[in-house]
């Protein structure tokens, strides 16, 4: 099958790779050369821009940071749009449903497809080929595009309607950003009072507790402090608010969800844009005063004193560091501090 694929980052690459691997003839482009040319290398042909890829194939594969990027490579000038053989976009990134119905309205005007097919799986899930891929758009569009989306993963087709592919995509993202932090609070909690995190996760995983982050991010980049599972805290911040988004413009209940945006507003003050989403566990342990795993596995009691000291100024520069965002959401979270010795609280009121 003849594709055209743009974006080719740490999630598009190999994807685009395994698409070469399968026989599919590829059409590729991206705004850092080198990555081009490691695809070309492989035996995909390079394109100067979005609409020259859509002017050589059919079907235009896209993934790619940001839903401002997604809209200019989908409809902006010399975009896909402007393609004169393209029939059918499929967007692999995570842009929220509200952008997946505008592009795929705009796209339309052209008689040009959108099925938008956000992916879960992670790095390791492209390299590997086992993404499950959430697509909703025409049936038959579906059927026409589903031999190349099995060379990158599992396909569910989610529904007719524009949009919620997304919406499947945002509901399991949310999961597993809560997953991150309630683990991270729940390992904290044992590891102040004197449990081993090892065994903790060991038990967690063979109990009614487990779940993606005590199966998977824990044992490979936290209990190690390597903090490098590939996803980073900006891209998993930018789902988290796509999906209170999209709660709040469906008049939902939004408690858990607000309480976990807060958590991860603080992350990314705390750890930046750049750093790995499993550092959100170093935000939790500051407020805490302990740190989990490698070679200081906790705090025992002879270390009580020490952990006051490192409480009451990581409650301090938190406190600092949320003010500096927003005069408001800032007071209010710092509201949520605990005045006792390395407890931490959030502010369940507090708008997120």
């Amino acid at each position: 099958m003849d594709i055209g694929f743009i974006g080719l980052g740490r999630m598009g690459y190999p994807m685009a790779r395994r698409l070469v691997e399968a026989k599919h003839s590829l059409t590729v482009f991206d705004t850092q050369k080198a990555a081009v040319d490691r695809l070309v290398a492989l035996g995909a042909q390079a394109a100067s821009s979005p609409k020259d890829v859509a002017d050589r194939v059919e079907t235009v594969m896209v993934s790619l940071p940001s839903l401002q990027v997604t809209l200019e490579v989908a409809t902006g000038k010399d975009g896909v749009i402007e393609g004169r053989k393209v029939k059918r976009f499929l967007d692999l990134s995570t842009t929220g449903s509200q952008m997946a119905v505008r592009i795929h309205e705009l796209l339309a005007k052209r008689n040009i497809v959108q099925l938008d097919s956000p992916v879960s799986g992670g790095i390791s899930g492209a390299e590997k080929g086992t993404l499950a891929v959430m697509v909703s758009g025409p049936k038959d569009h579906y059927e026409a595009v589903k031999p190349a989306i099995e060379a990158i993963g599992k396909p569910f087709f989610i529904s007719t309607k524009p949009g919620a592919g997304q919406t499947m995509k945002l509901a399991n993202n949310f999961l597993s950003a809560t997953a991150m932090v309630a683990t991270s609070e729940a390992v904290v909690m044992g590891v102040k009072s004197g449990l081993d995190p090892k065994v903790m996760i060991e038990v967690i995983n063979s109990g009614s507790g487990m779940n993606t982050a005590s199966r998977d991010k824990f044992p490979r980049s936290v209990l190690p402090r390597s903090f490098d599972f590939g996803f980073t805290t900006a891209m998993m911040v930018k789902d988290v608010r796509l999906a209170v988004e999209e709660m709040r413009s469906l008049g939902l209940s939004m408690e858990v969800a607000e309480a976990v945006g807060r958590l991860w507003d603080a992350v990314i003050k705390d750890q930046g844009a750049e750093s790995d989403f499993t550092a959100a566990m170093k935000t939790v342990e500051k407020a805490a005063g302990v740190v989990v795993g490698g070679q200081r596995g906790g705090v025992t009691g002879k270390q009580c004193s020490r952990v006051a000291e490192l409480t009451r100024d990581a409650r301090l520069s938190l406190r600092a560091l949320l003010l500096t965002s927003s005069e408001d959401r800032g007071r209010r979270l710092a509201s949520g501090f605990s005045s006792s010795s390395c407890a931490f609280r959030w502010d369940r009121r507090s708008p997120w």
